[in-house]
């Protein structure tokens, strides 16, 4: 028991002189300490409450700015490829093309609004919070019992709380019988917990401060009585809507990187303009107006004005695949940032486990049993330690004691399974049933006479059973020291009794407590004939021992495989949870996480600084007892070691964390709205195993994005470069701005859309994350932007040169150089498909059909940009013959084969290498 002057109020003098009263530590004050501190020894009166309302103000959370559709479309503007796209189309207009300009705009605005609708919701939270809170309290005041609006609530009212309430303010409780408070909102705690009037030490964490309730949370059984101690934002849920509000969001790694490419880009652009202009003014000898012109046709060349129609294409797809996988993603970049994860932190209960508990061990007199089966479902079997089923008299009276001494119901609801009454009693109801008890016809076959409730000074229920043949038995359950004090003699595997073995029984206990499970022991009394009524006194000896079961929530067996499959992919996966450290480390060794041995507790980490934190949570993989700030540490410890961190929960507690987390994971079945709005991605199924098929979706949107990157930027490459060329030579420019623009933002896009549709490569989820900071053009990806610039360089002046000399007609040339860039843009898609391996087979010639029909549609349109008088007259185009189309379509297939070459040459060159 605390000191009680430990948790008393101090005044503490501030810079400017005045006196500010410290918060009392109420968990550690005895009820009539907390009474005396907040001035409300009796009931509070009308006046009194009048007067508190208004220094207190209104028991609701502080209700969050409103972010209007404005500012949401503001935010979409914070883009450099949106400027980079403005540029484009004013340069465009500048040049009198206002068709394309406005194409150009066009792309802008579906950017933009894509974006727009994708995060409408967002930003919900704090309003989420806010409607957790209590509408009703039922409160004792002066003039009698009320129920009154949670909203008017004061510090110093007096609340009833009963089944089924949710709390309506923090109290410090002053009555309790038989109260259980469900908690997992704010702890995590799988479990309703027992609540008492005693005080604990001022250290003691959420979950073990029994003495209080808290705001949000739910009464689970029994009743009790409190007098609030903190109202609105002052209570434990409010200062995690404060965390809430305080917490950044992180700009997505592809964010940064595509920010990054357009301000490098533009900056090249511009300088090789300028640069350019000084250099055709000097050696070009072309006139002022057309040298100008054609610098701004550079600066439309060079610039991919498709690539944020890409980017927002595959993002889309992404997004419409993880839908299908029954994940909502919230944040469109985010698809992407999965990719790049490389730590998954999950809350233990609900999310890696059922959030059901289960009978999963039970100890007879000479016999061990595991229990097969999860949750909640009636399926599974009991096997002895050499996997042999069990059934015997001894397990048949044991399964008879956990269904008879028992409230809870459980039954099985269109599918899904729905519990009446304490999880606990469920959990034993449901191993009854797999013991292969009848527990349905049980109530009539031996109904119940009388009861004693289970309570918390008690620790133990039992119940008066007859057979309606004149056999009364008294059947008990409760924490197993106490039932084994109440015990004589044990039943053995034959049914006869014999001594008790205390010793052996205690060691069961420790070990089964050890390997975290919650330990209920099993007992029975015989019954006198004739008896109606039970006493408390009548049960302290007489009891036969009939065994012992070990309860937990249980690991998702799909959890389980898809850690494994974390693991072969390069991904730490972690466990915060504010359950117990023995709990929660024999849950991740079920779980095969890795580093169990140790556990962190939220006590060891508020004694480490920041420093200290990331150099140890790189080794450390399980974290108990934590806190919503511990979790949020957790999350930035790890991202201040560059890790890309997603974060997955599902309650209040989790809500700042996968607000900061680059990827926030919450479940959308058992998890609260605030968990839900606060996140990235929300799954709809509750299930673990869907963050391994995002990260495997991530990854494929990511090598999409860099195949399309790859496959983009050499036609800017081979035209920028052409367009130079010609104006320091002094050269007619073989293809024209408008030309360009066509090339770009019409054959460009369509082929390259079908990139987003590419299948995941085989061994996707067999290399590690990519780095954070690790840029889409880098290594082979940038020798292969430049390869192919040269190669399109080539087949440009090849076309213009080819066509001056057989026809003479600038006209011409220009058509066949466009139509060669095309041609060479085909085939080299091919090529890109596969940025590693020969493209040159059955499977890449065929492609997917979406390949075929882009390729269609391109030359279709091609047909139409060269033989259409309206396209002729627009963009300055001739028909061609068929020769000149055949010489296109030779283009194309020789920079295929030299692709195919330089891939086979340098896979070589790389197994020849060093390692």
């Amino acid at each position: 028991m605390a000191g009680s002057s430990q948790g008393m109020s101090e005044s503490v003098v501030l810079k400017n002189g005045e006196c500010e009263q410290r918060e009392p530590e109420w968990h550690v004050l005895q009820c009539a300490e907390a009474r005396q501190e907040l001035k409300a020894k009796e009931p509070l009166s009308e006046d009194e409450i009048r007067q508190r309302l208004a220094r207190h103000g209104p028991n609701a959370l502080p209700e969050a700015r409103a972010k209007g559709p404005w500012a949401r479309l503001g935010r979409q503007l914070k883009n450099f490829l949106i400027y980079v796209l403005a540029g484009a189309a004013v340069i465009t207009a500048s040049l009198g093309h206002w068709v394309d300009a406005g194409v150009i705009l066009a792309v802008v605005v579906i950017q933009t609004l894509v974006g727009f609708v994708q995060e409408g919701k967002a930003e919900q939270a704090l309003s989420a919070i806010r409607h957790m809170l209590a509408p009703k309290a039922r409160v004792v005041r002066s003039d009698g019992q009320h129920q009154i609006d949670a909203a008017n609530l004061v510090p110093g009212d007096t609340v009833l709380l009963e089944p089924g309430d949710r709390v309506p303010a923090d109290l410090r409780l002053e009555k309790s019988h038989n109260l259980k408070i469900d908690e997992a909102i704010l702890t995590g705690e799988s479990e309703a917990v027992d609540k008492s009037t005693g005080s604990v030490a001022s250290d003691a964490p959420l979950g073990d401060q029994s003495g209080m309730a808290f705001s949000g949370t739910m009464v689970a059984t029994g009743t009790g009585r409190g007098v609030v101690v903190r109202t609105g934002a002052r209570t434990e849920i409010g200062r995690i809507s404060g965390l809430l509000a305080q917490t950044t969001t992180l700009k997505t790694p592809l964010l940064e990187q595509m920010d990054r490419f357009a301000r490098i880009l533009s900056i090249i652009v511009i300088a090789a303009g300028i640069a350019i202009f000084v250099g055709g003014a000097a050696f070009s000898g072309l006139p002022f107006r057309e040298l100008f012109m054609a610098v701004v046709g550079l600066t439309v060349a060079a610039i991919p004005e498709g690539l944020p129609a890409i980017l927002t294409i595959t993002l889309a797809i992404g997004v419409r695949q993880m839908a299908r996988r029954q994940a909502v993603v919230r944040r469109m970049p985010v698809i992407e940032t999965l990719g790049a994860v490389s730590v998954i932190c999950s809350d233990k209960t609900g999310t890696l486990t059922r959030n059901e508990m289960m009978v999963t061990r039970a100890v007879l007199s000479g016999c061990r049993l595991e229990v097969a089966g999860e949750g909640y479902d009636f399926e599974g079997a009991l096997n002895a330690d050499g996997g042999q089923p069990v059934d015997s008299t001894l397990l048949n009276e044991l399964a008879r004691a956990a269904a008879l001494c028992n409230d809870a119901h459980v039954h099985h609801d269109s599918g899904r399974v729905r519990i009446t009454g304490d999880p606990m009693e469920a959990a034993l109801s449901v191993f009854a049933r797999k013991a292969g008890f009848d527990v349905d016809g049980s109530a009539a076959d031996w109904p119940r006479k009388d009861e004693i409730p289970f309570d918390t000074e008690n620790r133990f229920m039992a119940t008066l059973n007859h057979d309606h043949h004149g056999r009364s038995v008294i059947y008990l359950k409760g924490a197993p020291e106490r039932i084994l004090d109440m015990c004589n003699s044990e039943v053995a595997e034959s049914g006869e009794t014999s001594e008790l073995r205390r010793d052996f029984w205690e060691r069961v206990i420790t070990e089964m407590a050890s390997d975290g499970l919650r330990v209920l022991a099993l007992a029975r009394k015989p019954a006198e004939r004739g008896i109606g009524e039970l006493a408390i006194e009548d049960l302290e000896q007489g009891a036969e021992l009939l065994g012992l079961v070990g309860l937990l929530d249980p690991p998702r067996q799909e959890a389980i495989r898809a850690i494994a499959e974390c693991h072969d992919a390069g991904i730490r996966v972690k466990m915060i949870t504010g359950d117990h450290g023995i709990t929660a480390g024999a849950i991740a060794r079920k779980l095969g996480l890795k580093n169990t041995g140790r556990v962190l507790t939220g006590k060891e980490l508020d004694q480490l600084d920041d420093n200290q934190l990331r150099d140890l949570v790189g080794e450390v993989d399980v974290f108990a007892r934590t806190s919503p700030e511990h979790k949020l540490r957790l999350v930035t410890a790890l991202q201040a070691l560059h890790g890309v961190v997603a974060m997955t929960g599902d309650g209040v507690n989790d809500a700042p964390a996968l607000k900061r987390a680059d990827v926030g994971i919450a479940m959308g079945v058992k998890g609260s709205e605030a968990a839900r709005v606060a996140s990235s991605v929300v799954l709809l199924d509750d299930n673990f195993a869907s963050i391994a098929a995002a990260v495997r979706e991530g990854r494929t949107v990511y090598t999409n994005l860099k195949k399309g990157i790859a496959f983009m930027l050499p036609i800017n490459g081979g035209e920028s470069i052409s367009l130079v060329t010609a104006l320091l030579l002094g050269l007619t420019l073989p293809i024209s701005a408008l030309q360009i623009l066509w090339v770009n933002m019409v054959s460009s896009v369509v082929l390259a859309m079908t990139l987003a549709f590419e299948p995941a490569e085989p061994d996707v989820m067999k290399h590690p994350p990519r780095g954070r900071n690790e840029s889409l053009l880098r290594g082979f990806v940038v020798w292969r932007v430049v390869f192919v610039s040269l190669l399109f360089l080539g087949g440009i002046f090849a076309a213009w040169y080819w066509a001056m000399h057989h026809h003479g007609d600038e006209s011409t040339a220009r058509t066949l150089a466009v139509n060669t860039l095309v041609a060479m843009e085909m085939f080299y898609l091919f090529a890109v498909r596969y940025l590693d391996s020969a493209s040159m087979t059955l499977r890449g010639v065929l492609g997917t059909p979406i390949v075929l029909l882009a390729v269609a549609a391109v030359i279709a349109l091609q047909l139409l940009f060269t033989y259409l008088p309206w396209f002729n007259e627009t963009f300055g185009t001739q028909a061609l013959s068929f020769e000149m189309l055949g010489f296109a379509a030779a283009s194309g297939v020789v920079v295929l084969v030299i692709l195919e070459i330089e891939t086979v040459v340098r896979r070589r060159l790389l197994r020849a290498g060093p390692g």
